[in-house]
């Protein structure tokens, strides 16, 4: 067995990767969202990202998964370990996928990682093997996951609702997030409960927010900075239970955090710059998948599968 499987999967897609012994990443596959809340089909969607791998699949030396909510929300977890114990039988491990984009970022190391895709969560460990993992966030849509796609999302519609009603004088922001949708503002509320899976709509709004905000819209650069403030208190959060008052290292990921104006505040409410990750989740995935099957995971191997890794979903 000379291979192992690493699965990340946010409230937007999943990857799989599958390494060698060396560390050289031989194949990639893309799916859609894992997300449990928001996909009932999920276990399907897994099976087939699985049976894509083809023979690249079978004989694995360990698996881990980083499934959305799991370690969350008890029901989910169980049944997430239950699906992926009979798609992967062997040497399977379900985590979080915060936790295992934590392992990507850090692989080994101190630090503070800061999520924010469709929902958002810091994650902190000093990354000893005695050393707590603490975390902030990543309370869901209802009451939480702030400064994620889905919040910012749904802040632009409350503010262009504020502006649609008169609350709030006409700036422009409203007609131009209405225009990239496509819809007038008698078709906006039908726009929202027309779709088949809201989290994930509301949460593509982010781009819009993101381009009105590189078109010089004020209120859309108050979104995200209001954004880069959220993360920031949420990383802050997270680093004190885990380092106290230590010197903050930290990093990034998610589809948010490659927004520069949302970094850039976020850099500036911590009072340092990020790191960049050693690997992407999907990389952390397969890091943990290879100390679970005992390999020797060194500095080489990690600065193979951060090589490999790109050259192989090119392919």
């Amino acid at each position: 067995m000379t291979r192992v499987l690493g699965v990340d999967s946010g409230g937007t897609k999943t990857l799989a990767a599958v390494a060698q012994r060396d560390g050289t990443v031989t194949d990639v596959r893309r799916g859609g969202s894992l997300d449990p809340v928001s996909v009932s089909d999920w276990p399907v969607r897994l099976q087939a990202l699985i049976e894509a791998l083809g023979e690249a699949g079978h004989g694995l030396a360990a698996t881990v998964l980083g499934l959305s909510y799991h370690t969350e929300i008890a029901e989910i977890s169980a049944e997430q370990d239950r699906v992926a114990a009979a798609l992967l039988p062997g040497n399977t491990l379900v985590d979080n996928d915060v936790r295992i984009a934590f392992d990507g970022a850090f692989a080994g190391e101190a630090g503070g990682l800061i999520l924010a895709g469709t929902g958002s969560m810091a994650w902190a460990s000093l990354g000893g093997p005695q050393d707590s993992h603490e975390r902030a966030g990543g309370w869901g849509d209802l009451f939480g996951d702030e400064g994620s796609a889905y919040w910012i999302g749904r802040e632009a519609l409350a503010d262009a609702a504020r502006e649609l009603d008169g609350r709030r004088p006409a700036s422009g922001f409203s007609a131009g997030l209405l225009a990239a949708i496509g819809v007038g503002p008698e078709s906006l509320l039908d726009w929202c409960y027309a779709q088949d899976h809201r989290r994930s709509a509301i949460a593509d709004l982010a781009r819009n927010v993101a381009a009105l905000a590189e078109a010089g819209d004020p209120l859309a650069q108050r979104i995200l900075h209001r954004a880069g403030d959220e993360l920031a208190e949420t990383l802050l959060a997270a680093w004190r239970k885990a380092a106290g008052a230590r010197p903050l290292r930290w990093s990034y990921a998610g589809g948010v955090t490659t927004n520069q104006q949302v970094l850039a505040r976020i850099a500036e409410r911590v009072g340092c710059a990020p790191q960049p990750c050693r690997l992407p989740p999907v990389g952390g995935a397969l890091l943990r998948a290879a100390r679970l099957a005992k390999w020797e995971v060194t500095e080489a191997w990690v600065d193979q599968v951060a090589l490999t890794l790109p050259q192989a979903m090119e392919r």
